[in-house]
């Protein structure tokens, strides 16, 4: 008899897509919340910078006080043809066309810390900056006080935010910068909970930054101060406390570009999808 022939190994199926719950309702409206608050916060911030564009460390600031000045931005002669610059703790870098001088929305010259474009209003308007400014502080504070509890509440913020033992060895820590700087973001059951770098970074604003610039807000009010006087002494001074208000909301500004790239290079609408409906798409074939 001859013999029968070898069985041949059939290709294991992949297992069918499947339509999950990534993000509870109140993380998805507090997300989108927070990044509506953020945005004017930034934008409204810089018209507010643009009335004293200079920024100083210690307890007083003046145009007098160049010596606790680290910060500026401005303006250089011939007039016909300025240039844009700032400051940097004495080293000066040219940004004509950005900060310091810039195109009015009809094409004139505009003298001001940043361009129209980047501001709310498009103007200089202080008051109504101001204005725009404290009620989108009191809608972030109120919306990252619900985020936080539900976070504690749920167990979210020790699941998915704060990075855990193994997460932070040297070894778990490179490779997920390894695998970021090659463009692997995680793929089906992975892509359900956030990485090292993405707990640390959310972490890092969410529970580092927003407080500081909260505190640094609240140490800028006179009234916080008559009442609190322990609040600008806690940062060296109010005008310490403007600086660290505008490095805290810088970062927080870095972070939101790049977290935006980030999404667009992992996939945009399957993400911002997620974001919406709560629901994300895992398995099936590849």
């Amino acid at each position: 008899m001859s013999e029968a022939p070898a069985p041949v190994d059939s290709p294991v199926a992949a297992p069918p897509p499947r339509r999950v719950l990534r993000h509870h309702w109140l993380v998805r409206v507090t997300h989108w919340t927070n990044a509506l608050a953020i945005i004017i916060l930034l934008m409204t911030g810089l018209n507010i910078f643009g009335a004293h564009p200079r920024l100083y460390w210690g307890n007083a600031g003046s145009v007098d006080q160049r010596e606790r000045v680290w910060l500026e931005t401005g303006a250089s002669p011939p007039w016909n043809n300025p240039t844009g610059w700032i400051d940097i703790a004495g080293t000066r870098f040219e940004t004509t066309g950005l900060i310091g001088v810039s195109k009015t929305p009809t094409g004139g010259t505009n003298f001001v810390a940043f361009p129209h474009w980047a501001t709310l209003p498009g103007m200089r308007d202080l008051a109504t900056a101001r204005t725009w400014h404290f009620f989108a502080a009191w809608v972030l504070i109120l919306n990252g006080l619900a985020w936080l509890l539900y976070g504690a509440f749920s167990g979210r913020l020790w699941r998915e935010i704060l990075p855990n033992p193994t997460q932070l060895r040297p070894a778990h820590l490179w490779h997920d910068i390894v695998e970021h700087a090659k463009l692997n973001f995680p793929k089906g059951e992975a892509a359900l909970s956030y990485e090292v770098l993405q707990r640390l970074a959310y972490a890092g604003v969410a529970l580092v930054l927003i407080p500081i610039v909260i505190l640094t807000g609240l140490a800028m009010s006179p009234g916080m101060d008559a009442t609190w006087p322990w609040l600008d002494q806690l940062w060296g001074g109010r005008q310490s406390a403007r600086s660290a208000h505008f490095l805290a909301m810088s970062g927080i500004a870095g972070f939101l570009v790049l977290h935006l790239v980030l999404v667009v290079l992992s996939g945009p609408i399957r993400q911002i999808g997620a974001m919406i409906t709560g629901r994300m798409t895992i398995g099936g074939a590849k």
